[in-house]
């Protein structure tokens, strides 16, 4: 086990440049045998794994590692996915350096193992060799409702299928992933992935009903009637806003209608033209991954600018690094310590710069994070053709909540019982960002999977 000492921390291979900015095929290679077994000899097999630990999902990491570098790949396949309801989506999107990689024992000084790729490795390699995700079919007479299909609805139903439990997903879109699907580009995360796992869950027994809006298009209490619990997965897909003036311009856009328009063209479906942004100096501002997933999008939308305007500096961004590198070589261009005080507009109304302001780090605050701080006659513009707000998301509050007694917080999360995932009202459970704000998937995923077991607990109780 000090393999670490003679092999070296290998990244999976990336698309050329030229190549990858032409298309939205994935840019990461799947790792093949030779380099998953390789990469995994490295694992230390540390007493404490600080990587299970740090892991939302608690995987179990050190053991398929161990699997995988002993050639058992029906093993580290098993072991990968018992505890997570798609691994191969989290081997792509998760945002290793800052979970299980960030806490690999080896990352000071020798290089983490590269965790997130021999994951992916370890179910797509499962796949080709026949092996499946099991679940026994329907083998009770309970039935449980989840309201719609992201990462937290997916998992919510993978766990309660495996439990022999009827599952009907109720979901307002027209394809079933909810984020996974319409809010994360195909060059992280193919959508034939997601339509696999959802496949899946089909064929272990659950219904799907698509382009069907709780409390529009049916009614809350009809399906509350019909099950025996519901889990409640909506997200969170109300863009923050900046609050200053033009931010309402017709030519300065939300993240998400952006990257959910760009999407659609994608899968050959009608979408808005607006988002057409060929040969446009596009602007982003803000530094999550969904900020990175714009402008890495209107790069291969043929933009002839794209720039990212960030408050604090790189080090600081709320996003993956990997997002953040792989922007950079995709010719995103960055300017960091700036905040947006004003959007500009022209006569007509429209967008043609945002004014700004230098920022720099001052003293800490409670959380140990330094504070951001404007420095006074510092401002000045840079000129933009569309503008894209990516600065985060609330969840929207829908009205058959407090119709039905489920209390939300002041910023409109639903209120749960942290240790059962349920609501304020009993028999109905919340998870993912709807609950947290908007988060990372694994952690949708992990409200999903333990809602689902809480819910099978309180079913045969």
């Amino acid at each position: 086990m000090r393999e670490y000492l003679t092999i070296e921390r290998v990244e999976a291979k990336k698309r050329l440049v030229v190549e990858r900015t032409k298309d939205f095929g994935e840019i990461y290679e799947v790792f093949d045998k030779s380099e998953a077994a390789t990469q995994s000899e490295r694992c230390i097999q540390c007493g404490d794994p600080f990587c299970l630990n740090k892991c939302p999902l608690h995987n179990y990491i050190p053991q398929w590692l161990k699997a995988i570098s002993e050639k058992d790949l029906e093993f580290a396949f098993k072991l990968s996915n018992e505890p997570s309801p798609f691994p191969e989506v989290m081997g792509r999107v998760c945002p290793h350096d800052r979970l299980c990689e960030g806490d690999c024992t080896l990352n000071d000084g020798h290089g983490a193992i590269t965790i997130g790729s021999v994951e992916t490795h370890i179910t797509e390699e499962g796949f080709k060799a026949g092996y499946k995700p099991e679940f026994p079919g329907i083998t009770t007479d309970k039935k449980v409702a989840i309201i719609g299909s992201g990462p937290a609805g997916l998992s919510a139903a993978t766990y309660l299928l495996r439990s022999g439990i009827a599952v009907t997903m109720y979901e307002r879109s027209d394809r079933a992933g909810g984020l996974l699907t319409y809010g994360i580009p195909n060059f992280k995360l193919d959508k034939k992935i997601v339509e696999r796992r959802v496949k899946y869950l089909i064929e272990a027994g659950m219904e799907l009903v698509l382009g069907c809006e709780v409390g529009k298009d049916i009614a809350f209490e009809e399906i509350a009637d019909k099950h025996d619990a519901m889990f409640i997965g909506v997200g969170a897909t109300k863009a923050k806003k900046a609050s200053i003036n033009g931010e309402q311009a017709p030519n300065v856009y939300k993240a998400m209608d952006y990257l959910t328009a760009i999407q659609r063209k994608n899968f050959k479906q009608s979408y808005d033209k607006k988002f057409d942004f060929k040969d446009k100096n596009v602007v982003v501002i803000g530094g999550g991954d969904t900020a990175m997933d714009c402008l890495r999008t209107a790069k291969r939308e043929g933009a002839k600018s794209v720039t990212c305007l960030y408050r604090r500096d790189a080090h600081n961004m709320p996003g993956s690094q990997k997002e953040y590198k792989n922007a950079m070589e995709e010719g995103v261009d960055f300017i960091f310590f700036v905040s947006p005080k004003e959007i500009v507009l022209n006569d007509k109304g429209n967008a043609i710069a945002v004014e700004l302001i230098k920022t720099t780090l001052g003293a800490k605050d409670e959380s140990g994070r330094q504070k951001m701080e404007e420095i006074k006659g510092s401002e000045h513009r840079i000129s933009a053709d569309v503008i894209i707000m990516s600065l985060g998301f609330n969840p929207e509050i829908p009205s058959f909540l407090a119709e039905n007694g489920i209390e939300t917080n002041k910023w409109g999360g639903i209120v749960i019982n942290e240790n059962t995932h349920e609501t304020t009202t009993s028999g109905i459970y919340a998870g993912g960002d709807c609950y947290r704000g908007a988060d990372l998937v694994v952690t949708a995923a992990y409200d999903g999977r333990e809602a689902a077991r809480s819910i099978v607990k309180s079913l045969f109780k």
